[in-house]
C-alpha cells in the first residue's frame, strides 16, 4: 500500500493525498493550491490521471480542501465523492463562489510601458463543472463504518473546525493484513462557539496530521470579553464604527452567535450590526438547516431564545446598493464582512471609506497570510493601497485569535498523544509551514512517536 502526499506538503494550501492499494486508488481531499498565487490555472496540472482515481473522500468544505474537485471531474474522474452531508452542502456553495472569483479575474487590465492591454485568463472551471461535481457527492453518516469495497471500510469522525468537518479513518485489508490510516483534515479546538469538540481518533497504524498551529498556542483571550471591551470602546464611548473582517463560512456564523449571546444577556445596549457578505448569508442558511449538529450550548440557546443567527438590530445585507448605503450610516455600528484577509470582497469598500476614520476600529479575528492587506495592517503599515489609492491608516487596528478554528500546538500534541505508542507506526505532518511542522515534530518525537515531514510527491510504502 502506497501513500503519496500531492498537496499541503510543507505548505498550508492544496490538500491532496493519494492512497493506493493493489487494486484501488483513493484520493483524500482535492483542494486549490494558493501557492500558485494569481496563476490559478496551474491547479489543473494533476500529477496523475484523474480517470484512474476510484473514489474521493473529502474531509471538509474549505476551498483548500475541496476547491479543485470540479477540475478533477472536468479532466476525467468518474467516481463518487464521499463526505458528510454538511460538507456536501457547504462545498457546493464555496465552489460556486470560486467560479465567481475566476470570472472576475478572467479579464483584467495590465500596463506595459505607457500602454495598457487587456489580459484574459481562462477560468479554472465553470458553474457546469460545479454541478457535475455536486452530482457525485454521496453523503455518509458520522461514526458509522461505510464499506467502499469488500476490503476497504471508511469511517468519518467529527473533528470540529467547521460544520461537517471530519477526520477520515480507512481500514484496509490487503495481503492478509489489516491496516488503519487516519487523515485528520483540519482539526478544530475545544469550546469553540457553535461547534462540538473534536472527537478522539481511534487507535490506528498511521496518522496524516495537519500542523497549521505547530509551535503556537492560542492566547487566553475570552471572546465575549474581547467583543464587549472593543464594542464599548469603539461604539459606546465614541460614536464609531467597528469593522470585523470574517470569512463567510464558519467564522461569520460563530461571530454572529457570540454577539447574539452577548446582547440577549443584556451585557450591552442594542447596536446596529450589518452582515455584509452574500456568501455568508447563504452559508448561514446551511447552518440553520443542520442546527441539530451544533454543540449542546448552541442547541440549548435555540430552544430558549430561537434562531442563533438572528436577533434585534442584526441585518443581513442583501445587495450591493444596501452595502453602499452603510457608508451613509452615521450612528455607531458593527460591520461584519468578507474576506477575512481583506483580499477582495465587500470588506474593501468599507475599508476604503473608513481606514482614515479616527473613530473606526478594525478587529481581526483570524489569521492573515503574508502579502495580504490584512497582514500589512496588522504589522502596522502607516499607509496602505486600496483601490489603487495610497491611504493613511488612522483607524485603530486590533486582533484576537479567540475565534481561530484550528487546534493549536498543544491540542495537536494531545490529539496524537491519545494513540498508543506501541500501535502507531508513524505520524506524517502536512498542512503547515515547515517551521510549524518542525516544532510539532520535536514535540511528538520527544513523546516517543515516529514522525516524518514528507516532501511533495514522495511516495511512502505503508
Amino acid at each position: 500500500m502506497n501513500l503519496t502526499i500531492w498537496g499541503a506538503a510543507q505548505q498550508v494550501t492544496g490538500s491532496m493525498h493519494l492512497l493506493e492499494t493493489d487494486h484501488y486508488k483513493i484520493l483524500i481531499d482535492c483542494g486549490l493550491d494558493y501557492e500558485y498565487n494569481s496563476d490559478v490555472s496551474e491547479n489543473e496540472h494533476f500529477p496523475f490521471d484523474p480517470a484512474t482515481i476510484d473514489v474521493v473522500v473529502l474531509t471538509h468544505a474549505h476551498i483548500d480542501h475541496c476547491g479543485n474537485l470540479p477540475t478533477l471531474i472536468r479532466l476525467g474522474f468518474q467516481g463518487q465523492i464521499l463526505c458528510s452531508s454538511p460538507t456536501a452542502a457547504l462545498s457546493e456553495l464555496l465552489m460556486l463562489d470560486a467560479v465567481n472569483i475566476f470570472l472576475k479575474k478572467e479579464k483584467r487590465k495590465i500596463r506595459r510601458g505607457n500602454k495598457r492591454f487587456v489580459k484574459y485568463e481562462r477560468p479554472l472551471y465553470l458553474q457546469k463543472h460545479v454541478m457535475d461535481t455536486v452530482e457525485r457527492f454521496v453523503p455518509i453518516a458520522f461514526d458509522k463504518p461505510f464499506r467502499i469495497t469488500g476490503k476497504i471500510e471508511l469511517t468519518l469522525i467529527p473533528i470540529g473546525h467547521l460544520l461537517g468537518a471530519t477526520a477520515v479513518i480507512l481500514t484496509i485489508e490487503e495481503n492478509g493484513e489489516t491496516k488503519k490510516i487516519a487523515f485528520t483534515g483540519d482539526v478544530g479546538r475545544k469550546d469553540y462557539p457553535i461547534l462540538k469538540d473534536p472527537q478522539p481518533i481511534p487507535p490506528v497504524d498511521y496518522i496524516i496530521c495537519e500542523s497549521t498551529y505547530g509551535g503556537r498556542d492560542h492566547s487566553d483571550d475570552n471572546l465575549s470579553d474581547v467583543l464587549i471591551d472593543t464594542i464599548t470602546e469603539t461604539c459606546l464611548k465614541t460614536p464609531g464604527k467597528l469593522i470585523i473582517p470574517a470569512f463567510s463560512v464558519g467564522r461569520t456564523q460563530a461571530l454572529v452567535y457570540s454577539l447574539n449571546r452577548i446582547f440577549s444577556k443584556g451585557l450591552l445596549p442594542p447596536i446596529q450590526i450589518f452582515v455584509d457578505s452574500p456568501l455568508a448569508n447563504y452559508a448561514t442558511e446551511i447552518y440553520r438547516r443542520f442546527h441539530h449538529l451544533l454543540n449542546n450550548e448552541a442547541q440549548a440557546f435555540y430552544s430558549r431564545e430561537g434562531d442563533q443567527f438572528d436577533f434585534e438590530n442584526l441585518k443581513y445585507v442583501e445587495n450591493l446598493d444596501e452595502s453602499k448605503d452603510i457608508s451613509n450610516y452615521f450612528d455607531p455600528c458593527i460591520i461584519i464582512s468578507s474576506a477575512g484577509m481583506l483580499e477582495g470582497g465587500r470588506i474593501q469598500d468599507h475599508l476604503y471609506e473608513n481606514i482614515q476614520n479616527y473613530y473606526c476600529t478594525i478587529l481581526f479575528i483570524g489569521y492573515c497570510a503574508k502579502g495580504t492587506l490584512g497582514h500589512r495592517l496588522l504589522r502596522g503599515d502607516p499607509i496602505v493601497k486600496i483601490r489603487n489609492r495610497e491611504l493613511s491608516v488612522y483607524a485603530s487596528i486590533k486582533k484576537t485569535d479567540s475565534l481561530s478554528g484550528h487546534a493549536d500546538h498543544q491540542d495537536l500534541v494531545t490529539l496524537v498523544g491519545q494513540q498508543p505508542l506501541h500501535e502507531l507506526k508513524k505520524v506524517f505532518l502536512v498542512h503547515g509551514d515547515l517551521g510549524s511542522m518542525q516544532a510539532l515534530e520535536v514535540a511528538l518525537t520527544s513523546k516517543g512517536y515516529s514522525v516524518e515531514i514528507p516532501q511533495k510527491g514522495k511516495t511512502i510504502t505503508l
